[in-house]
C-alpha cells in the first residue's frame, strides 16, 4: 500500500480543490486507474505561491546514480520517513500534498484479487502527505526528474481488514504546515487525524481495477464483491 489509486477531477478543478494554481500544463488529467511511474497531480508551497505540478509517481533520491536502478519507491513509512536515507532530505524539504479521489487495495492473500476502494464519504478529494524529490542526469544538462512518494502510516478499523498499511491522508488544517518548507520538524504531522478517518468509507469495486489496461469512471462504483471459493462452490452443488 498506497500501488494505485484514482484522481477523477481535472487539473483544474483540483487546483481550485486546493486554493493552488494550476501548473501541469496538460501533463495530468483524470485517471482511474494510476499506476506507479506515471505523471500525477502534486501539490507545493514555493514562497508566497501554492502550485499543482505534474510529477513521475516513484521517487528517486538527489544522490542516486540512475533513474531505474529497481522498484518504483512508490510509498515512505511515516515511522522511517525521517532518518531513512532515500525519503529523509524529502522529508525536511521537499514535503507536498497527491490528491486522490480515493486509493484501491486487495487483501494480501486474496486469490480472487477483489478490490477495494477507499475514498470520502462526501466525493471530495483527499490531500494523500507525500515527499518528492528532483534528480539530474549527470550525463545530460536537461531539466531534472521530479519525483513522488505517498507516506503511509498503520491502517486502523475496517481499513485494517483490507490492509495493515495506508495512506497518511492530512486534514485541510494541516495543509499549510506540511507544505511549509522552511519547517523542519514534522513528528506531530504523521499521525493520522482521527476526524479524518471517520470520513473514509471502504467498499468493494470490480475487478476491472485488476488490469491497467481498464481506465475509465466506472470503476469507482461499488460492486458486488466476487464470491469466496467457498460460495462459488456452492452455487454449482445448488
Amino acid at each position: 500500500m498506497c500501488g494505485r489509486y484514482a484522481v477523477r477531477r481535472d487539473p483544474a478543478a483540483l487546483a481550485e480543490e486546493f486554493a493552488a494554481a494550476d501548473r501541469t500544463e496538460g501533463a495530468t488529467g483524470a485517471d482511474f486507474n494510476i499506476t506507479p511511474t506515471k505523471m500525477v497531480p502534486i501539490v507545493v508551497q514555493r514562497g508566497a505561491e501554492r502550485s499543482m505540478r505534474p510529477v513521475r509517481w516513484g521517487l528517486v533520491p538527489t544522490w542516486a546514480k540512475e533513474a531505474g536502478g529497481g522498484p518504483p519507491m512508490i510509498n515512505a513509512r511515516a515511522e522511517t520517513i525521517t532518518v531513512k536515507p532515500a525519503y529523509a532530505e524529502s522529508a525536511r524539504r521537499r514535503r507536498c500534498l497527491m490528491p486522490a479521489t480515493g486509493w484501491y487495495e486487495w487483501k494480501p492473500g486474496d486469490e480472487r484479487r477483489q478490490p477495494y476502494l477507499c475514498r470520502r464519504r462526501d466525493g471530495a478529494s483527499m490531500a494523500m502527505a507525500a515527499v518528492f524529490s528532483a534528480w539530474w542526469d549527470p550525463r545530460t544538462a536537461g531539466q531534472p526528474l521530479v519525483t513522488c512518494a505517498v507516506v503511509t502510516t498503520d491502517a486502523v478499523g475496517e481499513l485494517a481488514d483490507v490492509h495493515h498499511r495506508m495512506p497518511l491522508v492530512l486534514p485541510e488544517e494541516r495543509w499549510a504546515d506540511w507544505l511549509d518548507p522552511t519547517r523542519s520538524e514534522i513528528d506531530e504531522l504523521l499521525h493520522p487525524d482521527p476526524g479524518v478517518l471517520g470520513e473514509l468509507a471502504l467498499h468493494p469495486v470490480s475487478t476491472e481495477v485488476n488490469s491497467v489496461r481498464n481506465n475509465h469512471p466506472d470503476l469507482l462504483e461499488p460492486a458486488d464483491p466476487v464470491p469466496e471459493p467457498a460460495e462459488q462452490a456452492a452455487l454449482f452443488e445448488s
